[in-house]
């Protein structure tokens, strides 16, 4: 693993995320410093189905994503965002009407993502009743390890990329009152990515 000095400190690079470490001292963070991704890393490294080669367009598709997930869930300005263009990126889920990077930083990806036009009677989540720090503290309690991803298959692009994900943790916390099981929580999904040469987002 390669690493960076930052004064006389020697800082291990994030295997699969890029812009952790890079103008660490000038980016605002969230937390007061980069975050480090070692327990989710490690759940990764142990349960994924696929190993992609390195530079594969798999390889590319599965780090950009992380790299995006890391800016919007530590990064508090989108100025220091590097995964995507600001003033073109939307994001749309389920066909839903799309949000801008300010919005989607606003609520955070865990409402922006799992929003829901079920009856609230169905709902074990209501993003619309939780903000950005309310909703990343549940998951946080709920998968004390972290939410691991992997794409499982890209099926066309650049510069439209189609992508199979899966995204898998373990219920080992508390959740709004529900006490952990243990049990392996795990779904999969399509995404569509509209990407520049350099697989920098312009969604």
């Amino acid at each position: 693993m390669d690493s960076k000095e930052k004064g006389t400190k020697t800082i291990a690079e994030d295997k699969y995320r890029s812009f952790l470490h890079d103008e660490a001292e000038t980016t605002e963070w969230r937390h007061g410093g980069p975050p480090s991704y070692d327990s989710v890393n490690q759940l990764f490294e142990e349960g994924r189905t696929k190993e992609w080669p390195k530079g594969s367009v798999e390889e590319i598709v599965q780090n950009a994503i992380k790299s995006w997930e890391m800016e919007l869930s530590h990064k508090t300005r989108l100025q220091d965002f590097k995964t995507i263009n600001p003033q073109k990126f939307k994001l749309i889920v389920n066909g839903r009407e799309g949000l801008s990077a300010e919005d989607t930083l606003r609520i955070g990806s865990y409402n922006a993502l799992l929003k829901s036009s079920l009856p609230d009677e169905l709902k074990y989540y209501k993003a619309e009743e939780e903000t950005f720090e309310s909703s990343h503290e549940a998951f946080r309690s709920a998968f004390p390890r972290g939410f691991a991803w992997e794409v499982l298959n890209v099926y066309s692009g650049p510069p439209v990329i189609t992508f199979k994900f899966r995204h898998w943790g373990f219920f080992e916390g508390p959740f709004k009152g529900h006490a952990p099981t243990g049990q392996k929580v795990e779904f999969f999904g399509v995404g569509v990515l509209k990407v520049c040469p350099s697989i920098t987002f312009l969604v």
